[in-house]
Formats: C-alpha cells, structure tokens, sequence
C-alpha cells in the first residue's frame, strides 16, 4: 500500500536513524509484532517492560510508514466532539475515551522522559476555534460537555481575547491545557532501541505473505520462505491492517500537509499551542521543534496515492494560503510538502482488541487524528490483557460495538 508521497518532512530530516536486519531464518518467539511504526514500537516497549519475549516485523524501514509522514499532534480531543460521541457510545463510554486520551498524553510524557534521548516531545496547549460564526453553537455545546465532566483545564475565548493571544481573527475558541507534540519518527526509533536492551528483536524488510492459526500457535511465513512461530500475535501495521479483518472497519481519507522554512524566532503565538478549527476537514497547525510552522489539512475522502499526489502542488498552496488568512504577519515560506494516507473509523475511536476468526491475535488500530494517542491506549490495554488482567474500559474499543 502507498501510505505517502515524496518527501515527508521528518524522513527528509532524519533518514535512516538506526539499520536493523532483515530476517532470514527461521524463528520462534512468545510474541510477535506485525508493524514497526509508532504503534508497533511503543506496544514493544510496554510488552518487554513487562516482561514478554518479544519480535517487531516490518516490512519496510522501521518507521518509513505513515509513522514517518505523521504530522504528530497529541490531543485528548477526538475527531468527534464529546457532545456527540455520547450520541454515538453513550455518556460512559465517551467520557472514558476522552479521559483516556488524556491519560496517555501524561503516560508518553514519563516514557519520552525515561528514553533519556531527543524526541522532540513538547506539553503545549491545544486551541480549537470556530471557522465560522455558524459554528458558535456547536462549539459552546462542546464546551459545556467537557465541563460538565471534568475534561481537561478549559478556557473559552471570545475573538478579542482569541486575537489578543493569537492574532486570530475568530468567531470564538476553546484553549485547553491538555496537549503535546513530538517527532513520532524519533520517538519510534527511540522506543526500538530500547526495546531491543530489553531483549526485543526487529526486523524490518520483511513482509507477512501467510498467516496460519492452529490451536496452540500461529505460524507466519514471510516472502523470504521463512516461518515465524508464536503464541500470541499483534497486528500494529496500521491502514494496512485492514486486509486480516473480514469486517471493513476503515474510512479511507488523503491529507496533505507543508512544513516552513526555520525561524529564527520560534515564538509564534500564545505558548505556541498546537491550533485546529471546526470545519471539516479541519486545518490544524503546529512549531516542530527546530522553530518550522507545520500546517496540515485539506483532506479529500479517497484512497488513490496517483490522483492525491497529482493534487499535491495546489493542495500545498491551498494550505499556504489558509495560513496566510489567519497569520497574515508571519512570512511564511513552504520548505517541504507531502501527501498521506489516513482512516476514519464510524465515531472517531480506535479498534483495540480480538475479533474471533483470528485466535490467539490482537489488534492495534489507531485510526483518525488521535493516532499515537490512542497507540498509547492499545499498547496499555494489551499489555494488560497478555498478562491475565481484566481491563474494563477494553469493551469501549471493541469490534464487537
């Protein structure tokens, strides 16, 4: 599958970070990983943390997926607003989603802190405004939901403030304390290496042809012939997951996204939060952490890498030019721009967990823009399952809902 075009700005700026080999024998572990991405690596890190035995399986360059073209905002908010994922899951269980999503912006803020290398991890505010005055209502039910159950430090602007703080010219927003940015690219290698000290193997050009369940393990032959015995398996390779499921779970989207030149002065807006607003699709921006302005957006509700690279050029200046609407002071300069490729689930949230005509296999789909947020989520979740512990907030990212 075609994940991304050309030139996504974190492979441009870090390339192969570490070499792993690809594999050519046989072998057998307790755990098998199908992914090494973000979502492959950070399941890695708890399950050896844990104590599990455990093999990565990429089959490209670690990382070289979508992990490498993400533009890595970390929200608790979720593609669909509290007040109408509870229509959706019910009060319960949306409450828990966003809850959750919150606590795994503080658990990676302890795991890049434990890695003791750059990643690029940075708490900032998340601003979310109103693209048009339509949207007020909407907003402020919103607000209010996340009120009244405690979700995240709130703040609600009127467009004065909101232009004050940021030069915004908006109906209204909401600022939330609760947010984060990294390199998902970094943090992804970061996690392998320490994966690997804990005992961990990775491989990567090495693609799954066959998977083959019996009732005691499952045996995976790769496109070298080789055969990976396990007991357990776990599939982390994201929007190509799809294909082991007999039920379509994805809703296949194009984004687009440029990154600046550097400035030399990284001060940018208030805190420089990370920004999005209320249209859809929604443009959301971000500061990288060598001081660039990364702007993303425009999406397109299909799945073909000829037709949304063709689109690229004028998406990237359509991009450009939105920036330059609401930040008409900020001499913006496009350094590099690339086009990906993303799902949608039906309310926003993640697929965690077994479905029945793989046994002995579990799931880590983090679709939509909370995507590490919610690798997070599976990575804890799974963790606990293959250790025998019952987790009660399992069932809300269930294929089964």
């Amino acid at each position: 599958m075609d994940l991304h075009s050309n030139h996504p700005y974190w492979l441009m700026r870090h390339g192969i970070k570490y070499v792993y080999p690809s594999l050519r024998n046989d072998l057998r572990d307790e755990i098998v990983i199908i992914g090494g991405g973000i979502t492959g690596a950070l399941i890695a890190y708890h399950l050896c943390k844990a104590g599990f035995s455990v093999t990565i399986i990429e089959k490209r360059h670690a990382g070289f997926g979508s992990t490498g073209a993400s533009t890595a905002l970390l929200q608790y908010e979720i593609d669909t607003p509290l007040h109408e994922l509870i229509n959706k899951v019910g009060e319960s269980n949306a409450v828990r989603s966003y809850e959750l999503c919150i606590e795994s912006i503080r658990m990676l803020k302890k795991i890049t802190g434990s890695l003791r290398v750059d990643t690029g991890f940075s708490e900032i505010p998340s601003l979310q405004f109103a693209s048009f005055p339509s949207h007020r209502k909407a907003l402020e039910k919103e607000f209010s939901a996340r009120e009244k159950f405690g979700i995240g430090h709130l703040k609600w602007l009127e467009s004065t403030e909101l232009h004050r703080l940021f030069g915004i010219t908006a109906p209204c927003g909401i600022l939330s304390r609760e947010g984060a940015t990294v390199d998902a690219y970094a943090l992804t290698h970061a996690l392998l290496q320490r994966s690997i000290k804990m005992g961990a193997k990775m491989y990567d050009s090495t693609n799954i042809v066959e998977i083959q369940h019996g009732k005691k393990q499952i045996a995976l032959t790769t496109s070298g012939g080789n055969t990976i015995t396990t007991k357990h398996l776990v599939i982390a390779c994201g929007y190509e997951s799809q294909k082991y499921l007999t039920r379509q779970v994805e809703i296949p989207n194009s984004t687009y996204a440029i990154v600046s030149e550097p400035f030399e002065n990284g001060n940018f807006w208030y805190k420089n939060a990370m920004i999005w607003e209320t249209a859809d699709p929604y443009l959301y921006l971000r500061k990288t952490d060598d001081n660039r302005i990364l702007i993303g957006g425009k999406d397109d509700e299909f799945y073909n890498p000829a037709k949304r690279d063709a689109k690229l050029p004028k998406k990237a200046v359509a991009l450009h030019q939105a920036f330059g609407k609401l930040f008409p002071g900020i001499d913006f300069r496009t350094d590099f721009c690339w086009a990906g490729y993303f799902c949608k689930t039906k309310d926003g949230l993640p697929y965690i967990g077994s479905v029945k005509q793989r046994p002995n296999t579990y799931f880590a789909l983090g679709f939509g823009g909370n995507g590490i947020t919610f690798s997070v989520i599976a990575a804890s979740m799974l963790t606990q399952l293959l250790s025998g512990k019952k987790n009660k907030d399992l069932s809300i990212f269930s294929f089964e809902r």
